[in-house]
């Protein structure tokens, strides 16, 4: 990009100023989460089976709680966080000392094409705009490697949300709701291809109570082949 958007800039700075009231509050959301830990579970795994032994990208890691996680699953997968805000990246590394942390954009991701094995997008296309959205999404296309997954993860809804204040610090933050049809209408014009589309109602008690329904939706990069894939066959027979 030649010049920063706006978006970015804001963004960085909020989360730069919130980041270690961020760190202490996520610390243990995942553990209140299992439909969410299955999700990513499985997301690790298709990138294990599929991802040909590359890496696999948290893009928008903030402090590296999730990454923490994948990398934890075990599966072998190379596993490393990337981040707008240094002061998010500063808390990862500081949390998760063994793992790897960059700076980066959605909209610029610092990895050569088709370089990951995976690709994960939670929580992180949020703050993206409906008209850089397609960008962002042709970005996860360029650095998968055929076959690869990406998993992204959003809150549900037709309206953005706007804080001016969150953990006690002034923020600029944007966070745009969308429907996962939507989402996945996009990824596919980007040429990726859905797989599974998930929509989970709010949380209204509990440590983590939620504005608005979850949505996430799983696809991959196509591989390329001339032969049939598992579901040409018909089995039942």
């Amino acid at each position: 990009m030649t010049a920063e958007a706006d978006f970015l800039r804001t963004t960085r700075d909020s989360y730069d100023a919130i980041a270690d009231g961020y760190a202490s509050w996520t610390r243990d959301e995942l553990a209140a989460r299992p439909l969410e830990r299955g999700l990513l579970t499985a997301f690790a795994e298709l990138a294990a089976a599929d991802g040909g032994g590359l890496p696999l990208a948290d893009a928008g890691c903030g402090t590296g709680r999730v990454t923490a996680f994948l990398h934890g699953l075990g599966l072998g997968l190379d596993v490393f966080g990337i981040d707008l805000a240094p002061g998010m990246l500063a808390a990862a590394r500081r949390d998760h000392p063994g793992l790897r942390f960059e700076e980066g954009s959605l909209l610029d991701l610092p990895s050569a094409d088709a370089s990951l094995g995976g690709l994960l997008a939670w929580y992180s296309t949020i703050h993206v705009p409906d008209e850089q959205l397609p960008l962002a999404f042709a970005e996860f296309h360029r650095v998968l490697a055929p076959g690869a997954p990406v998993l992204l993860g959003f809150q549900v809804g037709d309206e953005p949300l706007r804080l001016t204040e969150a953990l006690g610090e002034e923020v600029a933050l944007v966070f745009h709701r969308r429907q996962p049809e939507r989402v996945a209408s996009l990824l596919r014009e980007a040429g990726l291809e859905v797989r599974s589309l998930v929509r989970r109602e709010r949380e209204t008690d509990g440590p983590f109570p939620e504005r608005t329904p979850q949505g996430f939706v799983l696809a991959r990069r196509p591989t390329v082949s001339g032969g049939c894939e598992d579901g040409d066959i018909d089995t039942a027979d």
